[in-house]
């Protein structure tokens, strides 16, 4: 298991969502969020920051992850950002995706 799962087990929490979101630097284009339930904590493949892994071991990780997770993904546009702002635009589609899990 890792080492912020265990940590948050032990406290007793049973469902642990990770959420991250991607798009929030460049000047146009969406932001999108996605939020993961992993149902296996075991992985054969490296599973760390997609930054530090090649591109052929990100595709490793990517497809380990989503054959043992639930996921959801969500995207707020140009047009959205624009009027709500970039900080609400990036908590907008996390809170979308997880405010109807694991259905959304």
């Amino acid at each position: 298991m890792l080492r912020y799962e265990r940590k948050l087990k032990l406290k007793g929490y049973d469902l642990i969502i990770g959420v991250d979101e991607a798009g929030r630097g460049p000047l146009a284009g969406p932001v999108v969020a996605a939020a993961v339930w992993l149902k296996d904590f075991r992985f054969i493949h490296r599973i760390d920051d997609s930054k530090k892994l090649t591109p052929a071991k990100r595709k490793d990780a990517f497809f380990e992850i989503k054959t043992k997770s639930l996921y959801a993904i969500a995207a707020v546009n140009h047009t959205q950002i624009d009027r709500i702002n970039i900080l609400q635009a990036t908590i907008l589609p996390c809170k979308r995706r997880l405010r109807n899990w694991p259905n959304s």
